[in-house]
């Protein structure tokens, strides 16, 4: 015999262990969805509607524009801040003006910081919990929205057709 070649049971035992962990880790993972556009809803009407300011309708500006208006009209009513100017005066007009654009253009700048929170990346390991989630909290969920599918980048859109799906980025 040659003392170089080993026989016995060792060999096919390491053999068959490195065969098992093969094919458990085959198995073990998240298959990959394919790179293609998926359905969420047939009608994408509802997304993005849930309550909170500038969320839905008409967008930040109208929000944004409607909470300058307020603060004008309360401003207006009220005496001026400043001691030696006249109620409804130009001077309280520009007064009043100037700190409600301050007042519009700080909603503008939290209303972009809450859009880009409300575009946060959503991740799911398999594309039937994806659909499911999306379906159950399209309100919650703005178009744009990065969705992570096992791996692979979706983002949810509106088809032609007025279908909401998420279409591979």
């Amino acid at each position: 015999m040659n003392p170089g070649v080993r026989r016995g049971a060792r060999p096919r035992v390491g053999a068959l262990l490195l065969a098992v962990v093969l094919v458990a880790s085959a198995c073990g993972h998240a298959q990959r969805p394919e790179r293609k556009t998926y359905v969420v809803s047939e009608d994408a009407r509802g997304v993005g509607t849930a309550e909170g300011p500038g969320t839905g309708g008409s967008g930040a500006d109208a929000y944004c524009g409607e909470v300058q208006k307020q603060c004008f009209q309360k401003c207006w009513r009220r005496k001026p801040t400043v001691e030696d100017l006249e109620k409804h005066s130009e001077s309280h007009h520009r007064l009043c003006t100037s700190q409600c654009l301050d007042a519009f253009m700080k909603c503008i700048k939290d209303q972009e910081a809450l859009e880009q929170s409300a575009k946060r990346e959503l991740r799911f390991p398999d594309m039937g919990g994806a659909l499911a989630w999306l379906r159950e909290h399209k309100s919650e969920v703005a178009l744009g929205t990065v969705v992570v599918v096992a791996g692979v980048a979706f983002t949810l859109a509106v088809a032609p057709a007025g279908l909401l799906v998420l279409s591979p980025i």
